[in-house]
């Protein structure tokens, strides 16, 4: 699983302590289907890591707004595979001649493939503005553990947010 995160520059993020999130259509019951049935599970991880961070939810008046979206992008990946070359050399005291010439390999195979992506951004409520985002992509298919796969993309999304408010 490859992580990245992005932080707007001159800004603190010490300075958001409270948080509420957007788009809290995707967690009601009746949603359970298509691309937003994990929604709520998402939302119960980032909140378990918000609090680990020392953030607090506050609906009525948060210092920052978290969303996150998800996706399944199809993919292309190229490998080539080795070139084997056959070599010819004689030599004696002195002196040495030979050669090589490629005879096989090179081949160029297309490797089609599903890549999964969580991403979460966290936004400046009044000006919508994004302050940071983290997102992780990883190849799927249908042996994955997506719940295993979603638990361990956030942990490792929020490990990327570079804040740690100390309780009091």
């Amino acid at each position: 699983m490859q992580t990245y995160s992005y932080k707007a520059k001159g800004v603190d993020l010490d300075n958001y302590k409270t948080y509420a999130w957007v788009n809290l259509e995707h967690f009601v019951d009746e949603n359970k289907e298509g691309e937003k049935r994990y929604a709520r599970y998402i939302l119960d991880l980032a909140n378990e890591q918000l609090l680990k961070k020392g953030f607090k939810l506050d609906v009525e008046n948060p210092d920052a707004v978290f969303q996150f979206d998800t996706k399944i992008e199809n993919k292309l990946k190229y490998t080539q595979s080795p070139t084997v070359s056959v070599g010819v050399g004689f030599g004696g005291p002195g002196y040495y001649v030979g050669g090589a010439v490629p005879v096989s390999g090179g081949q160029v195979s297309a490797y089609q493939y599903e890549e999964g992506v969580l991403s979460i951004e966290m936004l400046e409520p009044k000006t919508g503005k994004l302050i940071w985002r983290g997102w992780a992509q990883e190849e799927i298919s249908f042996e994955t553990d997506i719940e295993s796969d979603l638990q361990m993309a956030v942990k490792n999304i929020f490990m990327k947010l570079p804040v740690k408010h100390k309780e009091k």
